[in-house]
């Protein structure tokens, strides 16, 4: 029988949903697109408790280079395509 998976109730850490085993539903395609092609300048408005604190933590792990995190996600398969 598969373990259960855990919901990231309350984590808003990129790297720890990523390594404890946590439930992560990928958006990482749109952050792509947010990351390499928006203007000047980027306003976001959220309602709180909507992952503006996730959001932030997984584009500072984007921009650190760290893919290890990425690996099976949309991100990853969009980067790979940017490099050919």
């Amino acid at each position: 029988m598969t373990p259960l998976r855990r919901f990231p109730a309350g984590v808003q850490d990129f790297e720890k949903i990523r390594t404890d085993g946590f439930v992560y539903v990928d958006k990482t395609e749109y952050i792509y697109e947010l990351a390499n092609n928006f203007g000047d300048a980027l306003f976001l408005s959220r309602p709180r408790r909507f992952g503006k604190s996730l959001l932030c933590s997984t584009l500072k792990y984007y921009f650190q280079g760290r893919k290890d995190l990425f690996e099976g996600l949309a991100m990853e398969r969009r980067s790979a395509r940017a490099m050919i």
